[in-house]
């Protein structure tokens, strides 16, 4: 009688879905409330694009604008919100917005994992 050894393999956890849209970290959603509270514009939004430029080839672009534009994407958090027009949103899918503060500089960052290079002075990047 032939015995052929079974082999079992363990059950393969499936891929994490790549995030969709823009997040909005605390320190982000606390910092444009602030903003927006000085500039005396609750309705107002971040409006953030990608623009041809820079040395790597796109920059981000942020500015206020008060308010969205017909085919723009508008993500909301805690009545904060960003606004982002359909060709720009294609670069940030999965991005986060953040605010960050050092004894150096403070600003918002984008932590987008779709950049596979950017420039020495982090002012433009590549997908």
């Amino acid at each position: 009688m032939n015995e052929q050894a079974q082999t079992t393999q363990a059950p393969q956890t499936p891929p994490k879905p790549a995030p969709k849209g823009i997040g909005l970290a605390d320190s982000a959603v606390e910092r444009l409330k602030v903003l927006l509270a000085e500039r005396q514009t609750p309705e107002a939004g971040l409006r953030i694009a990608v623009k041809g430029g820079g040395c790597s080839g796109l920059q981000y672009s942020m500015e206020w604008s008060e308010k969205s534009r017909e085919r723009d994407k508008v993500f909301e958090r805690d009545g904060v919100r960003v606004f982002v027009d359909p060709k720009s949103y294609l670069y940030l899918i999965g991005t986060e917005l953040v605010f960050e503060q050092t004894l150096m500089a403070s600003g918002f960052k984008l932590n987008n994992p779709n950049v596979k290079a950017a420039c020495g002075c982090g002012e433009s990047f590549s997908v």
